[in-house]
C-alpha cells in the first residue's frame, strides 16, 4: 500500500493531469506527518530524517506546480498562437484560391471573347470602307484618304437608312474605326487589330477603297473599287466632290446589297427607269435572297411608269418572286393587291388563302397586316383593324399603303358603325391636307359616316369630294371600285346622273369593271328605279364573280327582305355569314327576318351573335333590346 502511495507521488507527473498537483501535494504533506508521528516514539532520528525527505520531496512538488502553472500560462499562449496563425494561413489560402479562380475567370473571358469574335468574323457579312489614295495636288484641299473613306461611308448610311424597309440591312463600317484598346503583350497586337484579322482570314466582308485624284485645274475623278465590286470610275469637270461620292456610294451600295438598293430606287426614290435598268443587269448573278427584291421592285417600277396603273408585266414578276422565295410575304400581298385592283377579287381570296397555307396559318409566319385585302374582302374588320393598330403602334404610323395608317383605321371604325371613334379618329390623325391619297380617305370616311347616320344630302357631297380626288387614274388604281359605293346614295339623293357616273367610273378610268361592288351597287340602282328584274340579275353577277366574298349575298338578301321574300332573304344571309363569319351586318338582318317571322328568340340569338363582331353599333343593340323585349 505504502509503494503504491509512493510511486503514485514519485512516478512520471506528466501522467496525471496538470489539476492533480494540489492533491499530490497535500497527501505527501499528511503522509510525512503521519509518518514522523508514527516513528517519533521509537526513532527520533528517523523520524527527523524522515521529516527532512519529505519536506525536499514537498518543496520539489512546490517548484513542479509552479513549473507547470508557468508553462500552462505558455501553453495558452502558445496556442492562441497557433490559432492566429491558422487564421492566417487559412486566409492565405483562401486568397491564393481567389487569385487562382480571379486568373480562371480572366481566362475564360478572353477565351469567350476570342471564341466570340471568330464566330462574329465567319458570320461577318459588313461593307468596310478603307482609306483611299489621294493623290498629292489635293492636300489643298484638306482632302486625304480618310476623309474620302469618311464621305463615303456616310452617304452609303444616309442611302440605307433612306431605304424603309424590314429586310436586313448589312453594317457599314470603316477600317479604323471600333477598336478596342487592349492590347496583347506577347504579339503587341490590340483586339480590334485581331478582330480585323480574324474577319479577313474567316468572314465575307466587302472591303472598299479607291482613288481620288485630280484632273485639269478644276475637275475631279473618283475611281472605287472593293471586294466582288469592278472597279468604277466618275468623273465631275466642276470639281464638286459631293456629287462623286453620292455617285460612288450608290454603285457601291447596288453592288453590295442589290436588294435593298432598288427597292430605295424604286419606292423611295421613285426613280423608274434606273430601277428597271438595275434590275435587268443585276437578276442573273443576285443571289437567291436578292433576286425576290429584284423582280418585286422591278414590277413596282413598271407600275410607276404608268403612272400607278398596274402593267399587265407586273403580276408575272410577283409571281416568280414568290415562286424563287416561297416566304417573301411581301410579293405575296403585291400577288394579292394586283388581282384584287385587276378586278379578279376571287383570285385575291384564293391567293391569300394559299399564302395563309404556306404561312402556317394565322398567327403564322407572315405578318398580320398582309391579309389586310383579303379581310376587307372577307369583311374580317376587327381584325383588319387590330393589324393596323399594331403596326401604327410599332412603326408611328407611317405606312406605304395607300394613305395614313390612321385614316385607313377610321374606315374600318366607320364600317365597324362605330361612328364616333372613326369622326374621333380623323380628328386626331396627323394627316397632310395636300396628299390627295390622305384627302380621299377622309372624304370616304365621312361618306360612309353621312350615309350610316342617313343624311342622304351630306354623303353626296362627301362623295362628290371623293370623286374629284378619285378620279387621278394612280389613286383610283389604288382602290377602283370604292367609287361604287356612292352609287345607291346619289340615287336615293335624286341625282341618277351622278350614280350612273359612279358606276361607269372604273371601267372609264381604270379599264377593268368586274367588281363585286359595283355589280350589287347597281343591282341597288336598279331595284330603286324599280327594275327589280334588272336588279336581281346584277346580284347574281356579282355572286357569279366572287363566290368566295359576302358582300353580294348580304346586298342580295337586303333587296330580298325589301321585297317581302323572307325565305330568301334567309338563304342570302346564311350565305354571306358563311362567306365573311366575323361580319355583323348579316348576322343583323338575319335577326331582322326572324323578327318579321316572329321569331324573337332565334333574332335574339343572331343579335347576340352580331354584337360580337360589331359590339357598338348603336342599331344592333336597340335591335336587340327590342327582341328581348318581345322574347319576354
Amino acid at each position: 500500500m505504502a509503494e503504491g502511495l509512493l510511486g503514485g507521488i514519485l512516478g512520471s507527473e506528466g501522467e496525471k493531469p496538470e489539476v492533480e498537483a494540489p492533491e499530490a501535494l497535500a497527501g505527501a504533506e499528511a503522509f510525512a506527518a503521519a509518518v514522523a508521528a508514527r516513528l517519533s516514539s521509537s526513532d527520533p532520528e528517523v523520524a527527523r530524517d524522515t521529516s527532512a525527505f519529505l519536506k525536499k520531496q514537498t518543496q520539489i512538488l512546490d517548484t513542479q506546480n509552479r513549473h507547470l502553472e508557468d508553462e500552462h500560462a505558455l501553453r495558452v499562449a502558445h496556442l492562441r498562437n497557433q490559432l492566429s496563425e491558422e487564421s492566417i494561413r487559412r486566409f492565405g489560402l483562401r486568397l491564393r484560391i481567389g487569385f487562382q479562380l480571379f486568373l480562371v475567370l480572366v481566362a475564360t473571358v478572353i477565351g469567350l471573347g476570342v471564341a466570340v469574335m471568330i464566330r462574329d468574323a465567319f458570320a461577318s457579312r459588313s461593307v468596310v470602307i478603307d482609306s483611299f489614295d489621294v493623290s498629292p495636288g489635293l492636300a489643298a484641299q484638306a482632302l486625304d484618304g480618310r476623309i474620302v473613306a469618311a464621305a463615303v461611308h456616310d452617304r452609303l448610311t444616309q442611302l440605307q437608312s433612306a431605304t424603309r424597309i424590314s429586310a436586313q440591312k448589312r453594317e457599314i463600317s470603316d477600317a479604323w474605326t471600333n477598336e478596342i484598346s487592349i492590347d496583347v503583350p506577347e504579339t503587341g497586337l490590340n483586339f480590334g487589330q485581331i478582330e480585323r484579322v480574324l474577319k479577313t482570314r474567316f468572314g465575307h466582308d466587302q472591303h472598299i477603297s479607291g482613288t481620288l485624284v485630280k484632273t485639269g485645274s478644276e475637275g475631279l475623278t473618283l475611281t472605287v473599287r472593293g471586294t466582288d465590286v469592278l472597279p468604277r470610275t466618275f468623273t465631275d469637270s466642276k470639281g464638286d466632290f459631293n456629287a462623286l461620292v453620292t455617285q460612288a456610294a450608290e454603285y457601291v451600295y447596288g453592288e453590295s446589297q442589290p436588294g435593298l438598293f432598288v427597292h430605295y430606287l424604286a419606292n423611295d426614290a421613285g426613280r423608274y427607269q434606273d430601277t428597271i435598268a438595275f434590275a435587268k443587269s443585276h437578276l442573273a448573278r443576285a443571289s437567291a435572297d436578292d433576286k425576290p427584291l429584284l423582280l418585286n421592285y422591278w414590277a413596282n417600277a413598271l407600275n410607276g411608269l404608268g403612272g400607278g396603273i398596274l402593267n399587265a408585266q407586273s403580276l408575272p414578276l410577283y409571281e416568280e418572286a414568290v415562286r424563287i422565295k416561297p416566304d417573301y410575304w411581301i410579293g405575296w400581298g403585291n400577288i394579292i393587291n394586283t388581282l384584287d385592283s385587276l378586278g379578279d377579287e376571287e383570285g385575291a381570296i384564293r391567293t391569300s388563302l394559299q399564302m395563309m397555307k404556306v404561312a402556317g396559318g394565322r398567327p403564322g409566319k407572315a405578318l398580320e397586316q398582309d391579309y389586310g385585302t383579303y379581310d376587307l374582302k372577307v369583311y374580317n374588320l376587327q381584325t383588319y383593324r387590330a393589324a393596323l393598330l399594331a403596326e401604327i403602334s410599332a412603326t408611328g404610323g407611317v405606312t406605304a399603303i395607300w394613305a395614313e395608317e390612321g385614316l385607313l383605321v377610321a374606315l374600318a371604325d366607320v364600317q365597324l358603325h362605330e361612328i364616333d371613334t372613326a369622326r374621333m379618329r380623323v380628328a386626331t390623325t396627323s394627316w397632310d391636307p395636300e396628299s390627295h391619297f390622305d384627302a380621299m380617305a377622309v372624304a370616304n370616311t365621312q361618306a360612309l359616316i353621312d350615309q350610316d347616320i342617313g343624311d342622304l344630302r351630306a354623303a353626296a357631297k362627301s362623295w362628290d369630294d371623293f370623286a374629284t380626288l378619285w378620279s387621278d387614274p394612280g389613286i383610283a388604281f389604288n382602290t377602283p371600285s370604292t367609287i361604287c359605293w356612292a352609287a345607291p346614295t346619289y340615287e336615293k339623293a335624286a341625282q341618277p346622273a351622278k350614280a350612273d357616273a359612279a358606276l361607269a367610273a372604273p371601267l372609264k378610268v381604270v379599264g377593268i369593271s368586274t367588281y363585286v361592288d359595283c355589280y350589287r351597287f347597281k343591282g341597288d340602282v336598279l331595284e330603286l328605279r324599280g327594275d327589280w328584274a334588272g336588279a336581281q340579275e346584277w346580284y347574281a353577277k356579282a355572286v357569279k364573280l366572287a363566290p368566295s366574298m359576302p358582300s353580294g349575298y348580304y346586298s342580295w338578301g337586303l333587296a330580298l327582305l325589301k321585297h317581302g321574300d323572307l325565305q330568301g332573304a334567309t338563304e342570302k344571309f346564311r350565305l354571306a355569314n358563311q362567306k365573311g363569319p366575323n361580319w355583323a351586318d348579316p348576322l343583323k338582318a338575319w335577326g331582322d327576318v326572324l323578327v318579321k317571322q316572329n321569331n324573337a328568340k332565334d333574332a335574339l340569338a343572331k343579335y347576340d351573335e352580331a354584337l360580337k363582331y360589331a359590339p357598338n353599333w348603336k342599331q344592333l343593340r336597340e335591335a336587340r333590346d327590342s327582341a328581348a323585349r318581345a322574347k319576354v
